[in-house]
């Protein structure tokens, strides 16, 4: 699908809705970046075949892909990176940790969930998030392990994600994962926020 001609000149592109929602909130004072240059193109699918497009859109100065890293880091760097080759832009043999930026034309990053190091997704980073005092997060940890196998409707290697959403079910106002960073259930400090909020900021203001 063709990029349309009034598309910002820097853009981040995510995977759906949660991610969104989460930059919106955590990233609410990076003057840099505004909400409509957030693209959820819907799926991972949807967003690897964006970026070939969205890299080659006219007076493009930016662009940012942000993605889960699942099961395999290494895989969905692969992904991403075969699609940036498509494109013409020559990628790193591995992400760097505190976010891969390439000086290239368009500019670059790609930030893989939770921190580029380790497999995982948006629901891990959220959890280095959650206060280290809180008193709940135990006990919604405690309530997931304790459903029998037979019994528990997520998927496999999903049980971090059904503890997060426990633990957010049972804030004062049931919330999303980006309302709870807003309401300041969430710790923006936390050392993986911090180096997002970063590496995004560097991305956007070249420096």
């Amino acid at each position: 699908m063709p990029v349309p001609a009034t598309a910002p000149p820097r853009v981040l592109l995510v995977e759906g809705p949660d991610d969104k929602h989460v930059v919106i909130h955590l990233c609410r004072h990076i003057v840099a970046i505004s909400e409509s240059s957030i693209l959820d193109k819907g799926s991972i699918g949807q967003l690897l075949d964006a970026v070939e497009a969205e890299v080659k859109a006219p007076s493009r100065e930016v662009v940012g892909i942000l993605v889960d890293a699942n099961e395999s880091l290494n895989g969905r760097w692969q992904a991403v990176a075969n699609r940036l080759r498509k494109a013409g832009i020559t990628t790193p043999g591995q992400p760097d940790p505190a976010g891969t930026i390439i000086d290239s034309s368009p500019r670059v990053g790609i930030w893989l969930m939770p921190n580029n190091q380790a497999s995982g997704e948006l629901e891990d980073f959220v959890a280095e998030m959650i206060p280290q005092d809180d008193t709940v997060w135990p006990l919604s940890q405690a309530y997931v392990e304790g459903i029998a196998a037979d019994a528990r409707k997520f998927k496999f290697g999903k049980v971090l994600r059904a503890k997060v959403h426990s633990w957010l079910a049972v804030r004062e106002e049931p919330r999303k994962m980006g309302s709870a960073i807003g309401a300041g259930d969430l710790d923006v400090n936390a050392a993986d926020a911090v180096r997002f909020v970063t590496w995004l900021r560097r991305l956007f203001s070249g420096s």
